[in-house]
Order: C-alpha cells, then structure tokens, then sequence
C-alpha cells in the first residue's frame, strides 16, 4: 500500500496540491536561501571594496595635508629667517644714525653740502682757487658747513628713509616668498 492510498478520496487532491505546495514552498525557501548568501557575499565584497576605496581616499587626504604642513612649517621658518634679518638690518641702521647723530652733536663730524659755480674757474682775490683752504687740502668745488640743527634733521630724515627701504625690502622678500610657496603648491 502506498501513502497515497491511506489518504481518503475526497481530500487525496487536497493533499496533492499540500504536497506540491509544500515543495514549491521548501524549493522557494532553499532559493531564497541561497540569494540570501549570494547577495550577502556580493554585499560583504562591495563593502570591503567601498572600505578600501576610503581608506586610499583617507591616506591620499593625510599624504596632501603633511605635505601641505612641511610646506607651511618651511614657509614659516623661512619669513622667522627674513624677519630675524630685517630687525637686525633695522637695528643695524638705528645704530649707524645714532651714531652719526651723536658725532655731528658733538662737533667730530660735519656736514657741508657742495656750491654751485657760476664760473669753474674762478679764483679768490689773491690768485689762490677757492676750493683750497688752509685747513686741509679739499679737492673739488667750495662746500659750506651745514648748521648742526640743520645736520641733525638732514640725518633723521635719511634715517627715516632707510627704515623705510629697509621695511619695503622686507616686505617684498615676504610678499616673494609667498608667492613662491603658491606657485610650489599650485597644480600643473
């Protein structure tokens, strides 16, 4: 006897179509069975791609920004550099004009200015030429001693104008070596 057979007639079709359901079922199930482990292996791989593409992109971004710090670090030791040569070039200017203020207040040092001629060859009243003196031996046109006051502003203002040039020098090296750190860092 068969399985079949135990089953009642009525319900024998009822229990064929169960039958036939519950393989469909169990055939739908091992398939959804296996997509699962297939999608969820092709996942697993598009994740650990996606993770190593990230990776790169996040070692790419920390190779960029070291290169930009060494860069910046550089650049900043390099304007330390010009500034430390600034100040001292400053310094070294103040000190000059201290100087030379303090000769000329102090009568060692004085400042003459040179004559215009009208006639180059002319002379004193005595046949002696005006540009020698009896104090020392002045080769060149007559030359009248400035007044110390006058000196001492005649001084300060040059003073001014080397600070100056001092300060437009060390801000064009700035400007310069900024410009030359945007041009390294600049792409092709």
């Amino acid at each position: 006897m068969s399985l079949i057979d135990l089953i009642p007639l009525p319900v024998r079709a009822w229990a064929v179509a169960l039958g036939l359901l519950l393989i469909a079922g169990a055939g739908a199930a091992g398939a959804w069975v296996i997509q699962d482990w297939r999608y969820g292996n092709e996942l697993s791989e598009q994740a650990r791609k996606s993770s190593e593409q990230a990776t790169a992109r996040v070692e790419a971004v920390l190779a960029t920004l070291t290169a930009e710090q060494e860069t910046r670090r550089a650049l900043e030791a390099r304007l330390q550099a010009d500034d430390r040569t600034h100040y001292k070039e400053l310094s070294d200017a103040q000190k000059a004009q201290q100087h030379l203020s303090d000769r000329l207040a102090t009568a060692d040092v004085r400042l003459s200015v040179l004559l215009a001629a009208t006639d180059a060859g002319r002379t004193s009243c005595d046949g002696v030429s005006a540009a020698t003196s009896a104090g020392g031996v002045v080769h060149g046109g007559t030359r009248a001693e400035l007044d110390p006051a006058h000196a001492q502003r005649i001084v300060s203002i040059t003073g001014d104008g080397d600070q100056g040039l001092i300060a437009l020098k060390a801000c064009q090296g700035y400007v310069r070596g900024v410009w030359e750190a945007s041009q390294r860092q600049a792409p092709p």
